[in-house]
């Protein structure tokens, strides 16, 4: 076929070369009849396949065809179940199949920097480990139905504030360990068809003409062999674009990219060996979409109404259960308070937005499940469209409430608080929302709140219910999820893969997000979600990896196959988990690694392993692990690589990242010896810390040395701590003559020869 491809594009014409590099119209790629080349569809994602009817448009005016809308990545994630997002990849890969379109515009793996950015409900998390592990698996269930995906948005894509413009600083370090490290393992073991390039720019440069995201980072390094696409409107200069990396253009342009191109070319600003490397990815990818189409292909709508009622199942949080108020058993009655019981919220707005084929009825999901053992009573309690307080329906509710055992209130945040497009400002939900809470709690004890929503929000109503499920955006089948779990139809299983702050000054990106005019800085660092709230103490409202159970579980007897490894080698750690309830139920085994100590600033601690396991009543299970360099590695901006120190590991088992119940410790030992260059403005204490340097220090006469401890008596303080602190080149003007200049050169040339 690469022969093939190079013939093609040695009978283009340069125009024709310069066309295949934009778009047709808005989801197709061009054409080109004379030669053979077919245009192939592109349609958005990534948790449902949102193609239109009709004339496209990008900003979704014309409806698009029905698709089953799963729950999205904010949800998804919180399954920790990589076998599922597999299932969801595999499903929309056949919805895909069935309508003509050849690559789903997805996953979305930018990391939650920020609870506020308006498109977190379309990403996975704020741990860039489990982000890349769940989008490895979608991307491998699509493309095993023989679609493409598009990984986006390449790169530092978190937030929606100025997204087209904005520069996002971050340094070296940062940028790998977090914001590139939730594509890395996707795009080497994925193998995305193509990747998307974001709106914004990095550290100067627009991500779509951004050479070392594109060509030096993502290829070069990372060896991805297909194409990379902007995101829609991306482009700022295409001919920059395209050297740099960026290969189609989307959508069409109307012929000024094209013309960019040309012009480029023909004044030899461009190499047309440039185009023409852009067209082999290309085509590449057109022709193995063609061989993999499927003829008359068809799937289930109601199978995979019933695959997403799964997913959702395996997504949702059970946050609190006072009183094991749920699963709700042998209750007489129960008032189900809220307009999202009738009207449910089950996705976010913007590209994503998808037309489901069907949508569940909360109230009517419950009342099935209930049957006769349950007297249901609706009451609004708020309208959908206003914040206003509605004291009609606050009175009515309290009212249902008050007649009913249990009160089961719908709250969170309307699609007008969140969406692509726009960021949040707060935390709270609407007032509305909380009025009610408050108003039903004055006659209810018994409380049940069910969260639709697509990122953190503040709870101050919290000490005034029993119970909180959160539900996420939970897709078309919430509904009957909602009911399977409130009626213990299953047990919860979801885990939070997002910190849940108390308050939003907790978050680590408060002060510098979204940032002042058209750049924002990255000043936190690697210490991102749930890395700054365990490193600097400081208590969340709920943890990154927490979520309860109908069950309850033991975790013993755990395990590492070696005692010490070198950094080339791996570790196999294992510990038992048993089901100590009574009922069937799934728990997420977490595993962290702790840098006991550590020459530069690394977090408290970082996930590197997790399983999700299904027990029976009493049943025990031993989960596997298998850590390599990575899991104790941080990225050497010196060496431009990954660096392990030598020392001492705790790998760390919990059940979030804040209730660890295992620990052991591991012996690493680097294979990278990196010595440090003292210099004159080095420390006494760096001196001592070299190993020829304190062996000089011992050697060094009494009459040419310092008598740094005499010299600094008399000042309160601890004379050698004190030393260490000082620098080697103040010593020879404090020391009277007693060490010179040509001793402390001497000095610096037995230690820094010795590297």
């Amino acid at each position: 076929m690469e022969r093939d491809i190079k013939k093609l594009i040695s009978e283009m014409t340069l125009e024709e070369k310069v066309s295949l590099c934009s778009g047709k119209d808005f989801w197709y790629t061009r054409d080109i009849e004379r030669l053979g080349i077919p245009a192939i569809m592109m349609a958005d994602g990534p948790h449902g396949l949102r193609k239109q009817e009709g004339a496209s448009d990008h900003m979704g005016l014309n409806k698009s065809i029905p698709a089953t809308c799963f729950p999205s990545a904010a949800g998804l994630a919180c399954s920790w179940d990589k076998e599922i997002a597999k299932k969801v990849g595999i499903a929309l890969g056949e919805e895909a199949q069935a309508e003509g379109v050849s690559i789903l515009l997805g996953p979305g793996v930018n990391i939650k920097r920020s609870p506020l950015c308006g498109r977190n409900f379309e990403y996975f998390s704020e741990d860039p480990f489990l982000s890349s592990k769940m989008a490895t698996s979608f991307i491998k269930g699509v493309q095993s139905q023989g679609v493409g995906t598009s990984l986006k948005h390449f790169a530092v894509n978190n937030q929606e504030h100025r997204r087209m413009s904005i520069d996002a600083i971050v340094d070296e370090r940062t940028l790998r360990e977090i914001y590139l490290a939730s594509f890395e393992e996707p795009v080497k073991q994925g193998k995305p068809w193509t990747v998307m390039a974001a709106y914004n720019k990095v550290n100067g440069d627009f991500c779509s003409e951004n050479n070392r995201l594109l060509t030096e980072i993502l290829r070069d390094e990372w060896g991805f062999e297909d194409f990379v696409v902007s995101d829609w409107g991306a482009v700022v200069d295409r001919d920059r674009g395209v050297e740099a990396g960026m290969d189609v253009e989307m959508p069409n342009s109307g012929g000024i990219g094209d013309k960019k191109l040309l012009e480029a070319v023909k004044s030899g600003k461009l190499d047309e060996r440039i185009i023409d490397r852009a067209l082999e990815r290309v085509l590449k990818v057109v022709f193995r979409a063609i061989e993999n189409k499927k003829v008359n292909s068809v799937y289930s709508k109601e199978i995979h109404h019933d695959i997403a009622r799964e997913v959702a199942r395996e997504s949702m949080v059970l946050l609190k259960n006072e009183d094991n108020i749920l699963p709700l058993k042998r209750i007489e009655s129960i008032a189900v308070i809220g307009a999202f019981a009738k009207k449910p919220r089950y996705q976010g707005g913007g590209s994503s937005h998808i037309n489901p084929t069907k949508i569940d009825n909360i109230y009517e999901e419950l009342e099935k499940l209930a049957g006769s053992n349950a007297k249901l009573t609706y009451s609004e309690g708020y309208d959908l469209v206003s914040d206003e307080i509605d004291k009609e329906l606050i009175n009515d509710a309290k009212e249902a409430a008050k007649n009913a055992k249990v009160a089961v209130i719908f709250v969170g945040l309307p699609d007008r608080y969140e969406s692509e497009g726009f960021d949040r400002k707060h935390l709270r939900i609407p007032d509305n929302h909380i009025k009610l809470i408050e108003a039903v709690a004055e006659v209810q004890s018994n409380i049940v709140v069910v969260l639709s929503n697509g990122a953190p929000i503040e709870m101050p109503w919290l000490g005034k219910v029993k119970a909180v499920l959160e539900g996420y955006l939970g897709g078309q089948a919430l509904g009957g999820a909602i009911a399977d779990l409130l009626f213990g139809v299953v047990s919860p299983s979801g885990k939070l893969a997002e910190t849940f702050p108390k308050k939003l000054c907790h978050n680590p990106s408060y002060l510098n997000f979204p940032g002042d005019d058209e750049k924002v800085e990255y000043k936190e660092g690697v210490f991102v979600g749930y890395r700054h709230y365990d490193t600097r103490d400081i208590e969340p409202l709920f943890p990154f990896g927490y979520g309860l159970s109908y069950s309850s579980f033991e975790y013993s007897d755990i395990k590492l196959d070696k005692k010490s490894i070198t950094d080339e080698q791996t570790v196999t750690v294992t510990v038992k988990v048993k089901n100590t309830g009574d009922i069937e139920a799934k728990e997420i085994v977490q595993l962290y690694v702790k840098d006991v100590e550590s020459s530069i600033s690394r977090p408290e601690k970082e996930l590197k392993g997790f399983e999700k396991v299904s027990l029976k009543p009493g049943e025990e299970k031993t989960v596997v692990f298998t850590l390599d360099k990575r899991a104790f590695a941080y990225y050497n901006v010196n060496l431009k690589d990954w660096h392990v120190e030598t020392g001492s590991f705790e790998i760390l088992v919990g059940k979030s990242s804040r209730h660890i119940v295992l620990r052991e410790t591991l012996e690493v030992q680097s294979t990278v010896n990196l010595k440090k260059v003292l210099t004159k403005h080095s420390t006494f204490g760096d001196l001592m810390e070299h190993p020829i340097g304190a062996q000089v220090m011992q050697a060094m006469t009494p009459a040419s040395s310092v008598d740094a401890s005499a010299s600094l008596d008399g000042l309160g303080t601890d004379p050698q701590e004190m030393m260490k602190g000082t620098v080697l080149r103040a010593a020879v003007a404090m020391s009277n003559g007693s060490f010179t200049e040509e001793m402390l050169q001497g000095i610096l040339q037995a230690v820094n020869g010795s590297n």
